[in-house]
């Protein structure tokens, strides 16, 4: 694998220039305006029997402005200023590539390199429309530093809102992004923000891949938005979807010159059987060359701080990851199943954002478990920083689905949380967005179901269903939290038990935008039970920004009892202590206290308590107790303490 790397890379030196001129393609690809005022197109488009640029600025003459046809499958124009020396195509103009293919037929397609496209409400597709302001928005605060310790908070612009619309950038700077800090997030993970024709594909099916979404507003508003978190100290991810692309061919990617083949492999291997959808060439040249100048662009123009790269396992393997499942074994990740282009593609992407820009992050979801994908390229690894600990998620459902109470397996919790490769950082989450939409359950829903719509207000009893639903779902967030990883993710609403699912406009809701929202107005109401998730949630991620526990060594679990339900575990300093148990609460119950950095016996104090009454709680432990460790031995080492 890293012979492939390293023989890509070399060959990038030699026939391109180097690395850092190959992913600046996207300054020259396109549709590009020069300082003089004259325009600069080029294109690949192999399949192409000629090319042409029309629009409002030809009075739509489809032959006008032909492109000269270059080696390789490229085509390059040039239209010089007009004799005003204004631009020939006025920023805001509407333009399309006109394609004539190897049958004769004129095909009208939007630049693959396209930077903003938007769609008009009687019509179906998207209309390619030349960006180019007179003063684009200069950002203003320097980029946070690499964090240690990742407090992700993963969000969708259109859906964060209460009211049921599409909510804008905008909304998102002055309303969104101070919440999050005040939740002690550091950093936010942007869905849905490459172009997608298709809003309920959640993001997933990508139409222009350099175009931000316009249906938030305008390039210069996502600017705005990045530039005031980073005044926050927030860090921006972008979720880059490189694992395939939309079918759409009238306003997307597929078949741009005519053919199956521009972009992604032909026949039956260009196809996803599952999304259907379009699979990249990752072998291809122009298709690395189109890639890596996307990464770079987002970086350099918008100032993301890195990627969450989606669908990494349908990249990893030619089979996609359908129909098949990982137990660990080694022949799982080598062998001719594996798809060693997608694989040198990702390396190469890794190697190029560490070499331009190493205070980047890029994060792997990969459900496989694919060895060294978070080390470095140079040891032959992905490259990635992070990787998702996807099991986690799927294991709190699998219990709360299957499992009474008094059968939950402690043993098998903590195998979960903390069954990772060695020194591969992996992201811990306790419920995937997934689990928000339509047809699936977030945890506050599965564990409180239909009394989350009568007995979540104060003036109404605490059931015993509400009880142990809150009770549960502070515990399993602050469970996953300190021992799940070396970061924490949150999607948007699942902090507060958003009580109702994710469900974006189509047919089958008649085109309805009510579930596609968030209440966090829910937070706000004090006579409502949501604002004790909310707080808890909240003072968490403060105690790890104290602690450091994510940028900590693993913990260690000092007890994992089947019978009493109870987990410890220490990590940076700090002692956690669970009672899992439906009904036995504990008195003067032994716990180890083995620190390695201190040698003496210590005084503990209770930090942070799910039963303290302004997190929903019973309030029945004194929090003014002081906790002494004694030289009493216990589960094998030498000091414990009571509690």
């Amino acid at each position: 694998r890293y012979s492939l790397f390293y023989n890509r890379l070399k060959n990038i030196e030699e026939n391109e220039g180097g690395l850092d001129k190959f992913s600046k393609s996207y300054k020259t690809f396109g549709v590009n305006q020069f300082v003089d005022g004259g325009i600069y197109c080029k294109e690949w488009a192999p399949g192409a029997e000629a090319v042409f640029l029309a629009g409002d600025f030809n009075g739509w003459n489809p032959f006008s402005h032909p492109y000269k046809k270059m080696e390789y499958g490229k085509w390059e124009l040039f239209i010089p200023p007009g004799q005003d020396g204004c631009a020939p195509v006025p920023h805001g103009s509407k333009l399309k590539v006109v394609i004539r293919a190897q049958n004769g037929e004129l095909l009208y397609r939007i630049s693959p390199w396209a930077r903003y496209v938007v769609r008009d409400e009687d019509k179906v597709n998207y209309d390619w429309v030349h960006w180019n302001p007179p003063q684009s928005y200069i950002h203003k605060h320097p980029s946070p530093k690499r964090l240690k310790s990742l407090r992700i908070y993963e969000s969708h612009v259109g859906i964060a809102s209460p009211e049921g619309k599409v909510a804008s950038y905008k909304n998102f700077t002055y309303n969104v992004l101070p919440r999050i800090k005040d939740l002690g997030y550091n950093c936010v993970q942007l869905m849905a923000i490459m172009e997608h024709a298709y809003y309920a594909s959640f993001g997933y099916q990508v139409t222009s891949f350099f175009a931000a979404s316009s249906r938030y507003g305008t390039p210069d508003d996502l600017k705005e938005m990045i530039d005031v978190a980073h005044s926050m100290g927030i860090t921006v991810l972008l979720d880059v979807v490189h694992s395939h692309a939309s079918k759409n061919s009238e306003d997307g990617l597929n078949k741009f010159d005519g053919t199956d083949s521009c972009f992604f492999h032909s026949g039956h291997k260009g196809n996803h059987q599952l999304w259907d959808s379009r699979l990249f060439d990752y072998a291809n040249w122009e298709v690395l060359r189109f890639l890596l100048s996307n990464l770079r662009m987002w970086i350099e123009d918008y100032r993301f701080d890195g990627f969450r790269f989606d669908g990494v396992t349908s990249m990893l393997y030619h089979h996609h990851g359908i129909g098949t499942g990982f137990s660990g074994d080694y022949n799982e990740y080598f062998g001719l199943h594996v798809d060693e282009d997608a694989l040198c593609y990702l390396m190469l992407a890794n190697h190029m954002i560490n070499f331009l820009h190493p205070e980047c992050i890029t994060i792997a979801e990969d459900v496989s478990g694919m060895p060294a994908l978070c080390r470095p390229v140079a040891e032959g690894g992905g490259g990635f920083d992070y990787r998702l600990a996807m099991a986690i998620p799927d294991k709190w459902i699998q219990i709360i689905k299957e499992l009474k109470d008094e059968d939950w397996n402690m043993g098998n919790i903590v195998h979960t949380l903390t069954n990772r490769r060695y020194e591969e950082k992996y992201i811990a989450y306790a419920e995937s967005h997934d689990q928000a939409l339509v047809g699936d359950k977030t945890l506050a829903f599965r564990l409180m179901d239909a009394e989350m719509y009568t007995n979540m207000s104060v003036l109404s009893p605490l059931t015993p269903v509400i009880d142990r639903g809150i009770q549960l779902h502070k515990m399993i967030r602050l469970i996953t939290h300190a021992l799940g990883g070396e970061s924490y993710l949150n999607f948007m609403g699942n902090e507060f038990g958003h009580p109702e699912w994710l469900d974006f406009p189509r047919k089958g809701n008649n085109e309805s935008y009510h579930y596609a929202r968030r209440q966090f107005n829910l937070t706000e109401d004090h006579l409502l039970r949501y604002r004790f998730l909310n707080a808890f949630d909240r003072d968490m991620n403060k105690w790890e920004e104290k602690f450091g526990w994510l940028a900590s060594p693993p913990g260690y679990v000092s007890e994992k009892h089947e019978s009493n339900k109870v987990i410890a575990f220490e990590r940076a300093g700090l002692l956690f202590v669970f009672n899992f148990h439906p009904y036995q609460s504990y008195v003067d119950y032994r716990v180890v206290v083995w620190n390695s950095s201190l040698t003496m016996l210590c005084k503990y104090k209770i930090l942070l308590d799910s039963d303290a009454a302004e997190y929903g709680g019973h309030e029945r432990l004194d929090h003014s107790t002081e906790y002494f460790s004694e030289e009493y031995p216990h589960n094998y080492r030498p000091n414990s303490l009571m509690v």
